[in-house]
């Protein structure tokens, strides 16, 4: 018989805890336990183990197609699949491989099946590593950034086992440089480089950096671009890079290219202005951008301006804002319309080569995975450089004529549109045109003209590859490279523009800016600071596979940020008047509060106190309760920063019984009795404003998935995703504080000033607790 299923999954490793919460998931349990079934048969008397138990753990929760789950798990049961890295590579595979059957051979090759790293091979590229830092290591010693050599380590060795790595690596440390010394165990200093930054209050303060670069755990996101690099192709190298195609003219177009460049990196970041960036962007923004800074190279803003009907100037204008908010200046800013006329003419080019023709197949009958193939294929090029000339004298109907490029694609499209007809203005070019080119015939074309060096995409643009350099050697123009890296996806959310406009529409959100959306410009409004987001992307790491993250996981690096950099001030969103009866009418007290109370020297402002303060309400409990530890009829509490405790002395009570006001007596935390349990905040001659608290839009974790939400992603909005309080007082401290400034509003979270926000109205958006919400999970 068949173990209970608490028992198989805790006997395959997982602990009892997460065997339950496994329990709890339909699905995932039917999966899971399928998995071990399959996996028992293949290992029979051996079992499984720890290590490929947790492998089938991972991979059941992550797969989305559970065709493929006997195939994973024999690869994982017959040890062909051994890491947590081989198993993503797998699961990237499956993903862009729905059809049947799989290439075997195309997948354990991507998966590394069978690539045996030995430990002697690891051994030597340590060696290698430590010999290049060696005089670095020597002067630094034990202060010298680690990360990096585990970085440069890793290039060349993919499959190898990351602790075995880091062994050697400590190893070989370890021997050069003997044991650590006291000077080693010392703190490093924090601060290398000072910047100017202006505080709150408008007074100019040092902010504190290392190096002048964002560090996260030992490394900073510089090094993990510039880790990157070692798996790149050095500038006029590019005939290395696997799957380039070399030609006749390749070697004298590339030297042509150096001596233009002069052996600069160049990337590019090319965003389609008919939409607001979302979160996923950030991470293609600080790749294109920080490599490009990382290593001493140049980036371009460049606009797909190509579909007119779809792009507007508040897009361009918001892209631009967003690239600069994050930290990131371009080298220039280009716009793929900037060369329409020479586009037009390398198309001509390519008809008359014989690589490209004219087509009159309608749209629909392109659609699909097997569209015939069309019977204007071998049209001569005389007839489609005549017909060209018509298409562009607008003497077509729109959908009437196509040219399309004579190539099958990775992912089996046949001769993929280059240009269409649209009877539409174009923001830039007026009617100057009206065809206009695609993103297959365009971008790879742009990335020759501007001498990229690497085309940096994401994983879904894999499929083009081919295309890329086809078109690039069709034509014997520069060839760059295009390189292709994993997407950066949050759980919770959408970020297609369809469905945000969609939300928009049915009023679920206000605009792209709602804060409950992961629009860039609604992360902005809502408070979490570029330098959280930065810091999140370097965390996800430059990865191959697809990551899918927790808004959680971004949270806590916006709180890591907030936390130094967000000024205390005291809010009260829920205030109970209190009386302090035995002070007199009119007395009028200056509080000094730090603005930072870890570090006093970072600034401080004053507060009033007076007779009439406002407290929680939560903060008060008329019928004392095990465990509670603030305010009570028998239990005082003590005011923060105040220097005073008070203790109830009458409980005042409206016509529902409910408690409206309290009078209170009052005396110096010197001379109570005995030290209160709890410190509470509090506000005097306060001001009114409206805070605005938010939690996730969707209650599923993938609201786009139809068999997580039959309904679709529309009917899985969260009732409580918007609270709004409109009655809470803050202190007189943030009336003076600017659109998006920040506070930690102590005791109850970060929040950001709103640009809804009048001089007789402050809104306060709640940008995140002070701690994690356990409950969220």
């Amino acid at each position: 018989m068949m173990a209970d299923p608490l028992t198989l999954f805790t006997s395959i490793g997982l602990s009892e805890q997460k065997a339950k919460e496994t329990l709890k998931n339909d699905a995932l349990c039917s999966a899971l336990k399928d998995a071990i079934t399959q996996a028992q048969r293949v290992l029979g008397a051996a079992g499984v183990d720890k290590a490929t138990g947790t492998l089938l753990y991972t991979m059941t929760s992550r797969l989305r197609d559970p065709k493929r789950l006997g195939f994973l798990t024999d690869h994982i049961a017959q040890r062909k699949i051994c890491t947590e890295l081989q198993l993503a590579a797998a699961l990237e595979f499956v993903k862009s491989h729905p059809q049947d059957p799989i290439n075997q051979q195309e997948f354990e090759s991507l998966c590394g099946v069978g690539v045996v790293i030995t430990p002697e091979q690891i051994e030597d590229k340590v060696e290698k590593v430590i010999k290049k830092h060696k005089d670095q290591l020597l002067q630094e010693r034990y202060r010298f950034n680690m990360g990096l050599l585990m970085g440069e380590a890793r290039g060349g060795l993919m499959w190898a086992d990351g602790k075995m790595i880091k062994n050697e690596v400590d190893m070989q440390v370890l021997h050069l440089l003997g044991p650590k010394t006291e000077a080693d165990l010392e703190k490093k200093p924090k601060v290398t480089f000072h910047t100017k930054a202006k505080a709150p209050d408008g007074e100019v303060k040092e902010e504190l950096t290392m190096n002048g670069e964002i560090k996260i755990e030992g490394r900073s996101l510089m090094d993990e671009l510039r880790g990157v690099a070692l798996n790149f192709h050095k500038p006029g190298e590019n005939y290395k890079t696997e799957g380039y195609v070399v030609t006749p003219k390749t070697m004298d177009l590339l030297k042509q290219h150096l001596e233009f460049t002069g052996g600069q990196i160049r990337t590019r970041f090319p965003p389609e202005p008919n939409g607001i960036l979302h979160i996923g962007h950030a991470k293609a923004i600080n790749f294109n951008f920080g490599y490009a800074k990382a290593n001493d190279g140049i980036c371009y803003l460049r606009y797909d301006d190509t579909n007119p009907e779809k792009e507007e100037e508040k897009y361009f204008t918001a892209i631009k804002d967003m690239v600069e908010w994050l930290g990131y200046k371009p080298y220039e800013i280009t716009h793929a319309s900037d060369n329409f006329q020479r586009l037009y003419d390398l198309a001509v080019d390519l008809i008359r080569r014989g690589h490209a023709y004219v087509c009159h197949q309608r749209g629909e009958e392109l659609k699909g995975h097997n569209p015939p193939p069309s019977p204007w294929r071998e049209r001569p090029a005389e007839e489609s450089l005549v017909l060209f000339d018509r298409m562009r004298r607008g003497l077509f109907a729109e959908g009437e004529a196509t040219v399309r490029m004579k190539i099958v694609m990775e992912d089996g499209k046949m001769d993929p549109v280059a240009y269409r007809i649209k009877y539409t203005a174009h923001h830039r070019t007026g009617d100057a045109w009206c065809i206009y080119p695609t993103y297959d015939y365009t971008h790879c074309l742009c990335d020759s003209i501007e001498n990229i060096t690497h085309s940096l995409c994401t994983k879904e643009f894999q499929a083009r590859r081919s295309s890329y350099f086809w078109l690039c050697n069709a034509l014997d123009v520069y060839c760059p490279v295009q390189w292709e890296y994993g997407r950066l996806n949050l759980t919770y959310t959408v970020v297609s523009k369809r469905k945000i406009i969609k939300l928009v529409e049915e009023g679920t959100v206000r605009d792209w800016d709602d804060p409950r959306l992961f629009t860039l410009t609604a992360l902005r409004r809502r408070g979490f600071p570029s330098e959280a987001i930065n810091n999140f992307c370097a965390k996800v790491g430059v990865t191959v596979a697809q990551a899918t993250m927790e808004p959680h996981m971004l949270e806590s690096c916006v709180r890591d940020v907030l936390n130094d950099h967000a000024p205390r001030a005291m809010a009260v969103l829920e205030p109970l008047k209190v009386t302090i009866a035995n002070l007199p009418e009119g007395i009028r007290n200056d509080v000094r509060v730090p603005d930072f109370p870890a570090n006093e020297f970072m600034g401080s402002h004053v507060i009033p106190f007076t007779r009439t303060i406002f407290i929680e309400q939560s903060d008060f409990r008329e019928v004392m309760e095990k465990g509670y530890k603030r305010l009570t009829p028998d239990q005082p509490v003590g005011l923060r920063h105040a220097g005073y405790v008070i203790s109830v002395q009458k409980v005042i009570k409206d016509a529902q019984g409910r408690a409206v006001e309290l009078e209170v007596h009052c005396c110096s935390s010197n001379e109570a009795a005995e030290k209160p349990k709890a410190f509470i905040h509090w506000v005097s001659e306060p001001q009114k404003c409206e805070i605005r608290l938010y939690e996730r839009l969707f209650l599923h974790k993938n609201p786009e998935d139809p068999s997580e939400v039959p309904g679709g992603f529309l009917s899985d909005i969260n009732p409580n995703s918007l609270q709004v309080i409109d009655s809470a007082l803050v202190d007189i401290s943030v009336s003076k504080a600017k659109v998006f400034d920040k506070f930690q509003f102590e005791r109850v979270g970060y929040f950001a000033l709103d640009p809804d926000s009048t001089a007789d109205k402050l809104v306060f958006n709640r940008t995140v607790t002070l701690k994690e919400d356990p409950g969220k999970m």
